[in-house]
């Protein structure tokens, strides 16, 4: 089967082949009507890039890199699949790369993207030391936080208020008639973890309570594995009258291990996770979460990350703060 060139989309879509080279690379500079019918005749022709080639002309791919902390985690999958959905929208493909928390693997990762030559890196960092994103910037790799406060100018960021979050979901406790809060954490290193916890105390502060009377268990992960050793903890210390979970893996283990020692949810225990997981409502006693926007935090990183690389001239740097809503179910009084 013959290779159909550029001039022959041209053609079709009666354009010059700069303009067919325009959508390709370039589509913000194409008027919608026109960048539409280029796209048809691409169709209708069954045109395939070079991708070696263009890339080679260009210095990048038509590809965006995607860095999350655990991909396992279906936080972190919804997130992608925005991703993906923005990207294949504006005709970008997306590498994904999963850091499992280590800076070590993280760095491996993002070395590989550049060596793809990817337009643009979206990332959730693994730490909070970001001066090796600067490597990826001075090689002209455009750079997004994806769940990550943005705190410099020159740089996009999209994130939920964590602190703001973690508020809500003690204060929802509280106001069930819980004083006696136990938070169950990940690694307090990281950012999330770290800030939902401020939010936590700042509800105890809120209520006229003692913020030092929020018990902290910390675990070495955030996986329902490790929420079922936290409650196994509480349970031989002595059970809170309400738990708050760092995440909700974290509190679908915790609820496991409560229902199987025969403790009542909400009656004897109240507990609340955070995410909102698919899994959060269908669990044995619907779990109570802070709903965070996943696929809106991907479609909306990877728009404002095109940007950046299609128009970068023109654009202005955004940081993106949503807000996470309450859900209350059946494990809250």
């Amino acid at each position: 089967m013959a290779t159909v060139s550029i001039k022959e989309v041209a053609a079709r879509a009666g354009v010059s082949p700069g303009t067919v080279s325009n959508v390709l690379n370039r589509p913000a500079k194409v008027a919608p009507g026109t960048r539409e019918r280029v796209r048809r005749a691409i169709h209708e022709l069954g045109f395939v890039r070079h991708g070696s080639a263009s890339t080679l002309r260009a210095g990048h791919s038509r590809t965006v890199g995607l860095s999350v902390i655990d991909i396992g985690n279906p936080f972190f999958t919804e997130i992608a699949a925005g991703v993906e959905e923005m990207a294949s929208e504006r005709g970008y493909a997306v590498i994904l790369g999963n850091s499992a928390g280590s800076r070590t693997k993280e760095e491996r990762n993002l070395r590989v993207l550049a060596e793809q030559r990817v337009r643009g890196v979206l990332i959730t960092p693994s730490d909070q030391d970001l001066a090796r994103l600067d490597r990826l910037r001075e090689r002209g790799i455009s750079v997004v936080l994806v769940d990550h406060p943005g705190h410099r100018p020159d740089q996009c960021a999209v994130a939920v208020d964590d602190v703001a979050g973690g508020r809500a979901a003690v204060a929802h406790l509280l106001a069930g008639g819980a004083r006696h809060v136990a938070y169950v954490t990940g690694p307090l290193t990281i950012r999330q973890c770290a800030e939902r916890r401020q939010g936590a105390l700042a509800a105890l502060e809120a209520a006229g309570l003692d913020p030092d009377r929020l018990e902290i268990v910390e675990t070495a992960a955030m996986t329902a594995r490790a929420g079922e050793r936290a409650a196994g903890d509480l349970l031989r210390d002595g059970l809170p009258e309400a738990i708050f979970c760092a995440n909700d893996l974290l509190a679908l283990g915790v609820l496991r291990t409560l229902l199987q020692a025969g403790v009542r949810v909400p009656d004897d225990v109240a507990l609340m996770g955070y995410d909102d997981i698919d899994f959060a409502a269908a669990s044995a006693v619907s779990l109570s979460s802070m709903r965070q926007p996943t696929h809106q935090l991907g479609r909306t990183a990877t728009e404002l990350l095109l940007d950046e690389c299609d128009n970068p001239g023109t654009h202005a740097h955004q940081h993106i703060m949503f807000q996470a809503e309450l859900v209350a179910r059946e494990s809250t009084r």
